[in-house]
């Protein structure tokens, strides 16, 4: 299979700019797909893992959260990088490092060698969020940004889904072993397309944003702002809530309803599978609502709000006997996540000038992470002491209605002004 060139930056048209943008978005999708596989094995992997190497679940729960500790650290950094250079080289070399660290997962033979694997996975994963966000942002008018964020975040969904389903055949018929390997090195294929394909000529012919330098004053008096911190605080309650699904859910499904692996993979993915459908859907949904409205801002935050209510039903999984049961709650809980995913993230998109977004996003998926690294710890904790899962799954759902009341009440439109003078004036 031969791959053309693409035009030089003379001969663009309009029409091949829009045709290309949508390439690289549909590259950063797969990307993103394949980045959640990755950091979503270990999951899949819990039970086999604290069998083998006869640890508990409180142990097993801080291995979960390792990842985060430096995926945390290094957004901010990682945003800048995004703002300041290629994408193409950022992208790609991360992609590199998270996939091989991935594969070298299934050769681990002690539980610190995995702490450290998975340690440094958080830091290769952490520009991803950032760059796909920050490009959707400089290459998609705001009437329009809430059907390429929906794609993108759908790459993160879609991702566990995958990853859920083929991950628990592999390790119902082969080993956990070969699930790391096999997901880990045949990622790399994805690099082929990527450095193929990619030109940075042909994304408007335009070099990377450089973001202003905003000084320590500029940053005190953003986070003086409300907004800033109902975004910070509603960002964490949510994240709570959807890593504790992704890291303990297929557990949940094995310890507490005695699934096998396989069955285990199918109830994962499948509702993940519903909210990778519906992230897009609600983002375009909020775009078509958006164009000729004055306030952009209230259409994708009511969006929003609707989806954490409604994922809020997770709690009746606790109530449900039946396995129909189960996966009826799980799909209208998920449906509602993928409801607000888009816009959550197109909300921080439609506040921020293009010049700071790829070090904002970073900001609110640093934040939000740090509920990752709590969460798998938390739950873990809480499974040790209590023998169930029954007071986990009510918090997270407690997490939802809290992000929803917090973002109804102090996200508000004057705010979109005041950060855009603030950052133009450090500029």
């Amino acid at each position: 299979m031969t791959f053309k060139a693409w035009p030089t930056k003379q001969a663009l048209s309009g029409e091949a700019v829009m045709n290309d943008r949508w390439r690289v978005l549909l590259l950063l999708f797969l990307g993103t797909i394949i980045n959640g596989i990755d950091r979503g094995n270990l999951s899949l992997a819990s039970p086999a893992l604290m069998r083998e190497f006869e640890r508990s679940p409180a142990a097993m729960g801080a291995l979960l959260s390792a990842f985060f500790w430096t995926y945390v650290v290094f957004q901010i950094p990682a945003g800048y990088v995004v703002d300041r250079f290629d994408l193409k080289w950022v992208y790609g070399t991360a992609f590199v490092v998270w996939s091989l660290t991935s594969a070298v997962m299934g050769f681990a033979h002690s539980f610190s060698q995995l702490f450290i694997l998975r340690i440094i996975l958080g830091i290769a994963e952490s520009p991803a969020i950032p760059a796909n966000l920050a490009y959707v942002k400089r290459h998609f008018s705001s009437q329009e940004q809430g059907w390429p964020t929906g794609i993108s975040t759908a790459g993160v969904i879609l991702g566990p889904a995958i990853g859920s389903f083929f991950g628990g055949l592999l390790l119902e018929r082969y080993s956990w072993r070969v699930l790391f390997i096999s997901t880990g090195l045949g990622a790399c294929l994805w690099l082929v397309p990527w450095f193929g394909f990619y030109r940075t000529s042909y994304i408007r012919g335009q070099k990377p944003v450089l973001s202003p330098r905003l000084g320590s004053v500029e940053w005190k008096r953003l986070f003086r702002l409300r907004v800033t911190w109902a975004i910070a605080i509603g960002s964490f309650l949510y994240a709570y809530c959807w890593n504790l699904c992704l890291a303990w859910l297929p557990s949940y499904f094995v310890m507490a309803r005695g699934f096998s692996f396989a069955r285990m993979g199918a109830f994962t993915a499948l509702p993940l599978v519903i909210m990778a459908v519906m992230s897009p859907l609600g983002g375009r949904g909020a775009d078509l609502l958006i164009v000729g409205s004055r306030s952009p801002l209230c259409i994708r935050k009511a969006f929003v709000c609707c989806g954490f209510a409604i994922g809020s039903s997770l709690v009746a999984v606790l109530i449900v006997r039946t396995s129909a049961g189960l996966m009826g709650i799980l799909a209208v809980s998920f449906l509602g996540l993928g409801l607000a995913s888009a816009n959550f993230w197109a909300l921080t998109q439609t506040i921020c000038p293009p010049s700071i977004i790829g070090t904002a996003i970073a900001f609110q998926n640093g934040v939000a992470n740090l509920a990752g690294m709590s969460a798998p710890i938390v739950t873990g904790w809480l499974i040790s002491r209590t023998k169930s899962f029954s007071l986990a799954i009510i918090s997270a759902s407690l997490c939802l209605l809290t992000a929803a009341v917090v973002f109804m009440l102090f996200i508000r439109q004057e705010d979109v002004t005041v950060i855009r003078e603030r950052a133009t004036c450090a500029a």
